[in-house]
């Protein structure tokens, strides 16, 4: 399947026809309360950072893929606390220190196309971009695929986990360390979602008829509902995985 990257910034035609998010991500993912405020800026302050994967025979867009640069000192205890921590320090970078870090922030591909295997092909274009950019280092807030399915374990033996063949058992955070990326910092709090109640239960399709605590389908960790203050607040738990320099 011949591929190509553009960027937003080199085939704003291309760009228009991405990925619809909502056929990518499960509804309430699309509501974090921090992750929101900036996302809807990063094809315009950042657009040569964004892209998508086009099939040149069909002249279909199949994937797309989120970055933006950062300022990071390349040792694992200074990263940000999160994806939403990342975004804002993207976004109002603090001292005005140069960018020199590629922050991976998403790989979409619809539901329906993730056994075509272009996840692989999404981090490789990523990787290009930093080197485009002359950036040194390459992180990505990485969304364990199989969390899902284990709301209950901490993210921080969860990211441990391993196969009998000696392979991390997440399948996403396989294919980051295919590509030789090693495991860092567990997030146990690095995207915050809140909501009412009556929002969460749209989100989920379920009801919450007392306050405690919920797993919820394709959640990574349980929902925390609050019905006297009317809210659900959600913390969706990620691991640093940090790629190999990039090449100047």
């Amino acid at each position: 399947m011949p591929l190509t990257m553009h960027t937003a910034a080199d085939r704003p035609d291309l760009w228009e026809r991405g990925i619809p998010s909502e056929s990518v991500w499960p509804e309430y993912n699309l509501h974090g309360d921090v992750l929101n405020q900036w996302w809807g800026r990063l094809d315009v302050d950042f657009p040569e950072f964004q892209f998508v994967l086009h099939e040149d025979t069909s002249d279909e867009v199949v994937a797309e893929g989120h970055t933006a640069p950062l300022w990071w000192d390349g040792v694992d205890h200074t990263l940000p606390d999160g994806i939403d921590a990342a975004m804002e320090q993207i976004f109002v970078r603090p001292g005005g220190e140069r960018a020199n870090t590629l922050c991976a922030l998403a790989a979409e591909t619809p539901r329906e196309g993730r056994a075509r295997g272009l996840a692989e092909q999404l981090l490789r274009a990523m990787r290009t971009i930093g080197e485009r950019h002359g950036l040194t280092h390459f992180i990505a807030p990485v969304r364990p695929s199989a969390k899902e399915h284990y709301p209950l374990s901490p993210i921080d033996s969860y990211v441990r986990w391993r196969r009998e063949d000696g392979q991390l058992f997440d399948p996403w955070m396989r294919i980051h360390e295919r590509l030789g990326a090693r495991v860092s910092t567990s997030l146990p709090q690095s995207l915050r979602i809140t909501g009412t109640v009556e929002e969460w239960e749209s989100w989920t399709a379920m009801a919450f008829p007392e306050t405690g605590d919920y797993v919820f389908p394709e959640g990574l960790a349980p929902v925390h509902i609050d019905r006297s203050s009317d809210q659900g607040l959600y913390w969706e738990p990620n691991v640093w995985m940090v790629h190999p320099d990039l090449e100047a």
